[in-house]
């Protein structure tokens, strides 16, 4: 069998590109998935206590990983073996100082390096405009500190593979919450992080009570004012649907389900918010590819193979373990309290894809009932398989303040549901517990487009060819939110960190409905929300094939340019056109000497022209569309009739880059066939230009 069997050939293109090793000369030290997966293993079990041991695990492992049962995150793929950290969440404190906030910088840019990805909670930061007492002076605020973040995380390359991710929380009754969540609608802002508000039971109260809530000093701890929720939560809700951000973190339910509440609050999450932690604490995630457990056999339980699954469950516990063991912490601050709780998250994906293997609709009270029974097995033999592990190996050195008092556990918690976004690419598998996004998809990723084709929606498009889609096929967009919610809802009962979950919504989605699914999100028991908007951001991961949304590029600082001046009706027009990659990307349109009116009209055509370049529409394609357009002041110059400022506009365009012949008619004008000027609309017009009469 080939090293590379039951791998695609995009899963082969992304490890090639991001996880096989390289020597100095940027060769491939690994050849294949095997060598890689064999690396990992070898690190990992190394962990164990004898020789034996480590020969009998590190085989499992790579049996477990080759025959894509089960993958860690992309931290231990990539840095196993190389002296990396191999965690891919952390949280970070930023205590109101300037010591705290560059220290913090400081510290992100280390675990950034490492490939981590980091939470951070800005509440503890005094609002903008308080007075510094030291300096005399004020305060600049948290998002000003944010910024100075994320900053820092654009200069910082992951590790060498992927660009550093950040979450931003801020709790909403901080007095600068209108600022924190509307700082990323200009769609440019912060790209380096994602952002939560943290959601207080009061004020979840307040709303639905339609009241009022506290706002408090973070430095004093006391109320300082108070805000009337629902017009803050329309806020978030707004801006959640312009830009998908912010999202929700139901801060007192997290800390209620925390099982190491003895060693404080936890205040932030990692990026994608599955991953709760203390200050300074780190977690090692791995899924489990639930598809691959799928058992076609009448007799098979539930279609599922139970047993196999339990013993996955395990060796992904031990596993993940054996990572706190090996792995190189960033700060010995982050060794000392992740030893001390030993958290992990073991998870899975492929969720719907075993749903299709089992011919079950994702939007159906039976793929809910079978989540619940999932998800409680798991976390049972998982709590089990961490137990024995305790019994081995000694429970986790900050159980004396943690739920388990007494009793013996090796880890404080052992399940998580991550995005799982380039692993189960890899796997070959749908992501997380996600709907399938499209069964024809493009993906932009390792700075190429990726297009697959689902293998269940191809092996039966294969053996159906002139049939519709069963029912069961059911795409990200074809389920309705709260379907979404619900199947978030139902793994979170059982999952003692957080669920990763982004609820889609088509790009017609109204507000209404974006804040109908937060409300229902905090009915349903989930830890928080993430929604996204399909195309409401520029630049967006996946994509239904043939249903790209386009937005403008972003500018770059400086672009070469050419001014034309060119003679019209109302005075001398003055065109430039700058350029970016050989091609026409702006254009800037001013006359003079004509009245405000006209140099309005003039600025709105270039912008509007401008935003069209930057969207891809080909030069021709405006000047065909402005090309002929009459005006109420056409004149004769040098070049020809010049009949209105677009039409002028569109010979400049044509001097640069071509003729361009149109039948284009505007049916609801009449024009002088000599010179083509616009007539009034009369029976018997007659050019105000040349004298041409249309009853002459």
């Amino acid at each position: 069998m080939s090293a590379s069997a039951g791998f695609t050939e995009n899963a082969l293109k992304i490890l090639k590109a991001r996880y096989f090793l390289k020597n100095d000369k940027g060769e491939l030290v690994d050849k294949s998935p095997q060598d890689l997966f064999r690396r990992v293993a070898t690190h990992v079990a190394s962990a164990e206590k004898t020789k034996a041991d480590r020969k009998k695990w590190a085989d499992l492992f790579l049996a477990a990983m080759s025959g894509r049962d089960f993958l860690p995150n992309s931290p231990t793929l990539t840095g196993a073996g190389r002296g990396m950290c191999l965690s891919a969440c952390f949280v970070l404190p930023i205590e109101d100082s300037l010591d705290s906030i560059f220290e913090t910088v400081k510290n992100a840019a280390l675990v950034h390096k490492e490939g981590g990805g980091t939470g951070f909670d800005f509440s503890r930061l005094r609002p903008k405009g308080s007075f510094v007492r030291k300096t005399q002076g004020v305060a600049s605020g948290p998002v000003s500190f944010l910024k100075v973040i994320d900053a820092a995380t654009e200069a910082v390359k992951q590790g060498g593979t992927r660009r550093g991710a950040n979450m931003g929380i801020l709790r909403v009754d901080h007095p600068d919450i209108e600022e924190f969540v509307q700082m990323k609608l200009d769609g440019a802002s912060v790209a380096n992080f994602n952002i939560s508000v943290a959601a207080t039971d009061a004020f979840m109260a307040a709303l639905a009570a339609g009241g009022a809530y506290d706002v408090i000093d973070p430095r004093l701890g006391t109320p300082v004012g108070k805000k009337d929720a629902r017009k803050v939560f329309q806020l978030i809700v707004e801006s959640a649907w312009a830009v998908g951000d912010p999202g929700l973190i139901f801060i007192d339910r997290v800390n209620a389900g925390n099982p190491t509440a003895g060693l404080g609050p936890i205040r932030a999450t990692n990026p994608c918010g599955e991953q709760p932690l203390h200050d300074y604490e780190s977690c090692n995630l791995g899924s489990i590819n639930l598809a691959r457990f799928h058992d076609p056999r009448p007799k098979a339980k539930d279609r599922f193979d139970w047993d196999r699954f339990a013993s996955v469950v395990r060796l992904g516990v031990r596993f993940l373990d054996d990572v706190i063991e090996v792995n190189r912490y960033p700060l010995p601050q982050i060794e000392a309290v992740t030893r001390a709780t030993r958290r992990i998250g073991l998870g899975v994906m492929g969720w719907a894809d075993l749903l299709l293997l089992m011919q079950v609709r994702y939007d159906s009270p039976k793929a809910l009932a079978l989540a619940d029974k999932v998800a409680g097995f798991l976390r049972k033999e998982a709590a089990a398989a961490s137990r024995e592990l305790a019994e081995e190996r000694g429970s986790f050195p900050a159980i004396a303040k943690s739920v388990y008092k007494g009793g013996r556990m090796r880890n404080a918690t052992v399940f998580t549901i991550a995005p799982t976004g380039t692993i189960s690419r890899i796997a070959g598998c749908s992501s997380s517990i996600e709907p399938v996004f499209a069964f024809e998809v493009t993906s932009k990723i390792i700075d190429a487009e990726l297009k697959d084709v689902h293998p269940v929606y191809a092996d039966w498009k294969a053996r159906h060819p002139d049939e519709p889609l069963p029912d069961w096929f059911r795409s990200a967009h074809e389920i309705a939110p709260e379907w979404h919610i619900k199947t978030q809802a139902a793994f979170q009962k059982h999952v003692d960190n957080s669920v990763s979950k982004t609820i889609n919504f088509s790009h017609e989605a109204s507000v209404d409905d974006v804040e109908k699914a937060y409300r229902l999100a905090w009915d349903l028991g989930t830890k928080g929300i993430t929604i996204y908007r399909d195309g409401c951001r520029e630049r967006q991961v996946l994509y239904k094939n043939g249903t790209e949304i386009k937005h403008p590029q972003g500018r770059p600082d400086s672009l070469p340019s050419v001014t034309d001046k060119i003679k019209t009706g109302f005075g001398n027009l003055y065109v430039t056109i700058s350029f970016h990659n050989q091609k026409p990307f702006e254009v800037f349109a001013s006359i003079g000497k004509s009245g405000y009116s006209t140099m309005a009209d003039a600025e709105a055509l270039g912008r509007l022209i401008s935003t069209a370049l930057r969207s891809g529409v080909e030069a021709e394609e405006v000047i065909a569309q402005l090309k002929g357009i009459g005006g109420s002041e056409p004149i004769f110059t040098e070049g020809g009739l010049i009949q209105s400022i677009p039409d002028a506009i569109a010979k400049v365009l044509e001097k640069h880059f071509g003729e361009v012949r149109t039948s284009a008619k505007d049916f609801y004008t009449v024009r002088c066939k000599i010179c083509g000027a616009l007539l009034p609309d009369e029976k018997c017009p007659v050019c105000g230009n040349c004298g041409w009469s249309k009853c002459a």
